[in-house]
């Protein structure tokens, strides 16, 4: 099965680690792209390209002031991520319920 372009799969585009990099630097503020670059050591034509790719799927917002072009971790845009996630949380919620419970009886039978 063939997968789908990067820049129209909202699960591919965070396949990039740099991009992921870049979402999480955005969360709590937005920031230029100069800014984004400084703070992650990256170049700045690399962190455009990947700004764009995040713009296209929906992750990032943009808005200008001024001159400078601000952007900013699109909380809607990251629902089907958070969705999809969600789906594991109950796995895992299961999986610590049993080491702990393995733990606890390791820890009752060594008394």
């Amino acid at each position: 099965m063939p997968r789908a372009a990067t820049h129209s799969d909202v699960f591919n585009a965070v396949a990039e680690p740099r991009r992921r990099d870049i979402l999480e630097y955005l969360a709590p503020d937005e920031h230029a792209v100069g800014d984004i670059a400084d703070a992650l050591d990256m170049a700045q034509p690399s962190v455009s390209k990947h700004l764009q790719v995040l713009l296209t799927v929906g992750l990032v917002t943009v808005r200008r002031d001024g001159r400078r072009t601000l952007y900013r971790t699109n909380a809607d845009g990251l629902r089907p991520l958070y969705e999809w996630s969600g789906t594991f949380a109950q796995y895992w919620r299961r999986q610590l319920s049993r080491i702990k419970e393995h733990a606890e009886r390791r820890s009752s039978t060594d008394r």
